[in-house]
This record gives C-alpha cells, sequence and structure tokens, in this order.
C-alpha cells in the first residue's frame, strides 16, 4: 500500500513537496518514480530514482525544476517540485517497480499510489 499526500493548490512559481509512503519491509527493493495525469491526457512519467538512491532520471518538461530522492528507512519518498508552472497541474501518482532501476513507461510499474492533486494557478 502506497499513500501519496503533500497536493495542493499553489500559485505559478511556488513550490510543494510530495510524498509517498509505503507500507511493508521491502521497500528499498523497488525503484520508485512519480507520474502525473492531467484532464484529457495521459499518465506521463515525471522522475524517478534507483532503489539505492544513486540514480535518478528526470522528464525533460521538469529537469532542474523537481528533484526526486528517497529515504528507505522511512519507506517514503519524495517529490520536490520548485518554479511550479500552470501546464504542471495533475493528479501526480507514486509508483513502485520491482527492479533496481526506474522504468519511464507506466506499465512496467508493479504498484501504484492513490494519488495527490497538485494544482498551480497562473
Amino acid at each position: 500500500v502506497q499513500l501519496a499526500s503533500g497536493g495542493g493548490l499553489v500559485q505559478a512559481g511556488g513550490s510543494l513537496r510530495l510524498s509517498c509512503t509505503a507500507s511493508g519491509r521491502t521497500f528499498s527493493s523497488y525503484s520508485m518514480g512519480w507520474f502525473r495525469q492531467a484532464p484529457g491526457r495521459e499518465r506521463e512519467f515525471v522522475v524517478g530514482i534507483s532503489r539505492s538512491g544513486g540514480s535518478q532520471y528526470s522528464a525533460d518538461s521538469v529537469k532542474g525544476r523537481f528533484t526526486i530522492s528517497r529515504d528507505n528507512a522511512k519507506n517514503t519518498v519524495y517529490l520536490q517540485m520548485n518554479s511550479l508552472k500552470p501546464e504542471d497541474t495533475a493528479v501526480y501518482y507514486c509508483a513502485a517497480r520491482g527492479s533496481p532501476f526506474y522504468s519511464a513507461y507506466a506499465r512496467e510499474a508493479d504498484y501504484w499510489g492513490q494519488g495527490t492533486l497538485v494544482t498551480v494557478s497562473s
């Protein structure tokens, strides 16, 4: 079970931090990612992190603005979002993949969080 939190309403240029906490004892066995889905659009990859935390990858649309990190001791992955834009408005989902490295393909995720809404006003 994964619970995502931290979403909300923010003005353009602002920041938010999302977190996703997983239950169970095998969190460190999973690479983690964040995806988002805007109304009328397909779910898209945002950022990913390897299970050790040593490797991260970001989509071009968020590179330099969003950062993913994880704390395996707390079974939690974070998404720090800075310089938010109205086009970042979406429901954000955390995802877990039973592999050392993340995947940008949503179909390769093994587990999904329930999603948290981020709204960026202009």
